[in-house]
């Protein structure tokens, strides 16, 4: 079928006037950037557009809820990038509820007004993106929410801090080549033009990520010194829960 009639089925199916059913589809394409695609078919659209009509289905319904089940993990990674920008947008202007269901943190942080964090169908915690960024309920959740994900370090270290184990942030990392808190060698260096990832070797501990400044000039083998910021190192105890004061 078209795009025209992907989208006018759910409406052919409920045997709606034919007049109302086109307005309805021109109406969805119009909102979905697909008025110019709409005698096409399904082989001669990207994997963004067939995105798109299958999304458009759904809008003519006026459904209360949409739920939208992982609806980007199978396009690259522009597309993914450009699909979750116009998703977002579709959303204020429907206004209608979407329930989104992802394993990609960066798609939960960026286009959820609240967040059900689940671990094997169990609820861990449930807020807004920046709730659970800033008081995780637990390491699973203090692990998914952020990106690179939290830093964690058990043993001597942690108990320094009166907890089984304590967690940073990357960007909660100041890194310094003369003097610091944890020593530690700089192993594997990404550098991304505004923002560079460390990765450090720390003595006694796994090892850790830093976010910095992209300018920054760090190689592998280098000595470093990292320290964490006080108000912003995370402790939790045996069972993985949140301490109280993290």
């Amino acid at each position: 079928m078209t795009v025209r009639q992907n989208i006018n089925f759910p409406l052919k199916m409920a045997n709606i006037d034919k007049d109302l059913a086109n307005q309805k589809v021109e109406d969805a394409a119009k909102v979905l950037n697909l008025t110019d695609y709409l005698d096409r078919k399904p082989g001669q659209l990207s994997g963004g557009q067939r995105q798109r009509v299958a999304i458009g289905r759904a809008i003519v319904r006026e459904p209360k809820a949409f739920l939208f089940d992982e609806p980007l993990s199978n396009l690259d990674a522009a597309l993914r990038v450009n699909m979750r920008l116009e998703i977002t947008e579709l959303h204020h202007q429907l206004k209608t509820t979407m329930v989104y269901v992802t394993h990609d943190q960066i798609e939960a942080m960026t286009m959820a007004d609240k967040i059900v964090v689940l671990n094997a169908g169990r609820v861990e915690q449930y807020g807004s993106p920046m709730e659970l960024y800033k008081t995780p309920a637990n390491k699973f959740v203090a692990g998914f929410i952020g990106s690179p994900k939290m830093n964690f370090l058990e043993g001597a270290i942690a108990e320094k801090y009166g907890a089984p184990t304590i967690g940073v942030r990357p960007e909660h990392l100041a890194i310094s080549k003369e003097t610091g808190v944890w020593k530690g060698t700089v192993g594997v260096a990404e550098h991304l033009g505004s923002d560079t990832f460390l990765h450090i070797h720390v003595e006694g501990g796994e090892m850790q990520t830093v976010r910095t400044d992209g300018e920054r000039d760090f190689h592998h083998g280098d000595e470093v010194w990292l320290t964490p910021e006080a108000s912003r190192i995370y402790r939790f105890d045996a069972d993985g829960l949140a301490l109280k004061g993290s």
